[in-house]
């Protein structure tokens, strides 16, 4: 495998993270986060929840809090497009993937896996390319009954620590979806795991990654 370091930027590193619904970026790359902010503290985060109404607006402000709590650039963005019907409001929010371009140049877009059979996650993934289209771009993963998981090209190693800090911020930010089959921490460490041993982490874990193009300069 080849390394990969964000080194050369003569500025704090600038990270966009977007998801669908108000757990997505948690799931799919919250250890990524913690990591990023832990080696880089001057790291400055954009974090864009599309979906969120109600108790779950609360719980995603609330974990996005949590989440980001040792990075002081930041700001958290929680829109109320109507969930599970994106494909069907999606000039709402390209207007608003639009608007956020102007406002926000990052170094690495977090947003969600182009083959996600959810179909909020497929016009999120599909807007971040249309919008955002020289930047860099990786698509996390989130597990579910549809069976959709691919073959990720690009893994972030993450060790026991990060990896007991995500999914405690997990299950106690979330309250709202214990009840479902789904969410249970096991889920979430299975995923780290078998991710962790396809990167060969030397810390047993790893979130996973779809990157569609890299250009090396």
């Amino acid at each position: 495998m080849l390394p990969m370091k964000f080194s050369n930027l003569k500025r704090p590193m600038r990270l966009l993270c977007i998801g669908a619904h108000s757990d997505d970026i948690e799931i799919g790359c919250g250890g990524t986060i913690l990591r990023m902010m832990a080696e880089m503290p001057s790291l400055e985060v954009r974090w864009v929840v599309l979906s969120a109404r109600g108790a779950r607006k609360q719980e995603a402000l609330a974990s996005a809090k949590r989440f980001l709590r040792s990075t002081r650039l930041k700001r958290v963005v929680v829109k109320q497009f109507k969930e599970s019907f994106f494909p069907y409001v999606g000039d709402k929010i390209k207007a608003f993937f639009e608007q956020l371009k102007t406002e926000f140049d990052p170094d690495l877009i977090l947003t969600h896996y182009r083959h996600d059979l959810h179909q909020d996650h497929r016009v999120v993934s599909d807007l971040t390319w249309n919008t955002f289209r020289d930047h860099l771009i990786w698509e996390y993963e989130i597990p579910k009954y549809d069976g959709d998981m691919g073959v990720p090209n690009v893994f972030s190693p993450l060790n026991l620590e990060v990896c007991t800090e995500k999914i405690r911020l997990l299950m106690e930010g979330f309250g709202s979806q214990r009840s479902r089959r789904w969410f249970t921490d096991d889920t979430f460490w299975a995923l780290l795991r078998l991710r962790g041993i396809e990167a060969g982490s030397s810390g047993r874990f790893a979130e996973a990654f779809y990157a569609r193009k890299i250009v090396l300069s």
